[in-house]
């Protein structure tokens, strides 16, 4: 079982930039989205039935051209899940999963603490998903939780680890709380399998930051540590240009 997970900061954008040519070359079983920036009714979601995805599902927010996951599947899952049933949250169309008979898979945004205010709403955020996530894996323990966590981990996961510890994305309290989430019963998957590599998923528009591979490593597989063994590839598909993030994929041994 393969799973792409790819924020794609705005869906009808990456269609024009050849995103199914990209997923009919990768070919990936599972691929979650984030960012979507679109209600299904604002593109042709029969692009994807056509690349081998007859199982798409989307999960705006109430915004409009704003934030949203999705999830396609070559397989079709036996649940679907939209939102956490956590309202603040669930306006902002931030997680979406499904099921599958062993294993479930759920496309994660996690908020940006770009101001004072949206920080304070991530770490809100932050605290209430754990305590979601502590509960869900009770009725579902094999979790693999795919997406943009606006957070890097370790000063190996960004470029300039020194100059941007005051900076959103890289404050002590987010890396404690990811280090935390982990703790909690999941694997890093790229980590587990590059314990040294640097290599990043997200560059700014600026300064020809990906040219320069001035970038961040925001884009995670999370995995039950019961999956972990189970992990056979991760990697992250910096040659992938539809948004200012790249695809990351996990290969599970996993059969659906």
């Amino acid at each position: 079982m393969t799973i792409a997970s790819y924020n794609v900061n705005g869906i009808r954008a990456a269609l024009r930039k050849d995103l199914i040519k990209w997923l009919k070359q990768t070919r990936p079983d599972v691929v979650c989205f984030q960012e979507i920036k679109a209600n299904p009714q604002q593109f042709d979601e029969k692009v994807f039935h056509d690349a081998g995805y007859p199982y798409c599902y989307w999960y705006p927010a109430e915004k409009k051209g704003y934030s949203g996951v999705g999830i396609i599947s070559k397989t079709e899952p036996v649940g679907i899940e939209y939102g956490t049933g956590i309202e603040y949250m669930d306006s902002e169309g931030r997680n979406l999963r499904i099921d599958f008979s062993g294993i479930s898979v759920m496309s994660l945004y996690l908020p940006s603490g770009t101001s004072d205010q949206r920080l304070e709403f991530k770490l809100k955020y932050m605290a209430d998903f754990q305590q979601y996530i502590d509960l869900l894996k009770q009725t579902y323990p094999n979790l693999v939780i795919c997406g943009d966590y606006n957070i890097c981990h370790e000063a190996i996961d960004i470029h300039d680890p020194v100059r941007l510890k005051n900076t959103s994305g890289f404050l002590p309290v987010e890396r404690e709380w990811l280090g935390k989430f982990m703790d909690s019963g999941f694997v890093d998957s790229f980590r587990k399998l590059h314990p040294a590599e640097v290599q990043y998923s997200w560059w700014s528009y600026r300064g020809r930051a990906r040219e320069r591979n001035k970038g961040w490593r925001l884009d995670y597989h999370l995995v039950s540590e019961s999956l972990q063994e189970k992990i056979n590839r991760a990697v992250i598909l910096s040659e992938a240009k539809h948004s200012d993030h790249c695809p990351v994929l996990v290969d599970l041994d996993i059969a659906i």
